[in-house]
């Protein structure tokens, strides 16, 4: 588990909370036409300065997904451990297209679940489902993406989010220097674009071999 939550795992979530993340979660291949449209009109002059900046980032992301979708393949280790699961899962993910974390992990976390007919990755829109987002609150803040995996019964498995721990760390380390946040970001996807990955991998094989 991701030490970072707020929750502690193994609860199990109330049934209408279950039905809503089956019923509003769209999968990875909505997500990305629905991405898509929204990147490419975003391309118009926005009304202030915020909304600007998110269009940017919507469509920055929409990119890198397009990318990773390109060259990432699951290694055979996670792929074996995808293969093996044996019950129905559940893959919420609170996210938002202009979420910068999202657009540099979202890509690798579903060709991982597509590694399993038994998976299903839901994915959910932070904004539009904050009592949900409130149950996974990451020190005290709607942090995203925010995967948590459940059993067919509402039972928690693990979390994961919002992002890798070296990252994490990464950022906790340039806030204590007092670096401005365009630039704490710079320095994030320079160490997003290097590890292509990998780490990812690894704590999702962790979290899959104690689930």
């Amino acid at each position: 588990m991701n030490q970072t939550d707020d929750r502690k795992p193994g609860v199990t979530l109330p049934g209408e909370f279950l039905e809503r993340i089956d019923q509003a979660g769209i999968d990875y291949n909505e997500y990305m036409n629905r991405f898509r449209n929204q990147a490419q009109s975003r391309d118009q002059e926005a009304p202030d300065e915020d909304e600007r900046r998110l269009r940017v980032y919507t469509a920055l992301n929409f990119r890198r997904g397009e990318r990773i979708e390109k060259t990432y393949s699951v290694s055979p280790e996670l792929k074996a451990l995808m293969e093996s699961i044996s019950e129905p899962q559940i893959w919420m993910t609170l996210t938002e297209p202009w979420c910068r974390d999202s657009g540099q992990t979202l890509p690798y976390i579903a060709k991982i679940a597509a590694c399993s007919s038994l998976v299903a990755l839901k994915i959910l829109y932070r904004d539009e489902n904050l009592d949900i987002m409130d149950r996974y609150l990451t020190n005290g803040a709607r942090s995203t993406p925010k995967l948590v995996a459940f059993d067919s019964s509402g039972k928690e498995l693990f979390q994961w989010g919002p992002r890798p721990k070296p990252a994490r760390e990464l950022i906790r380390e340039l806030k204590s220097l007092g670096v401005e946040k365009e630039q704490m970001y710079e320095k994030l996807h320079l160490w997003y674009g290097r590890d292509k990955g990998t780490t990812l991998e690894k704590e999702f094989i962790e979290l899959l071999r104690f689930e």
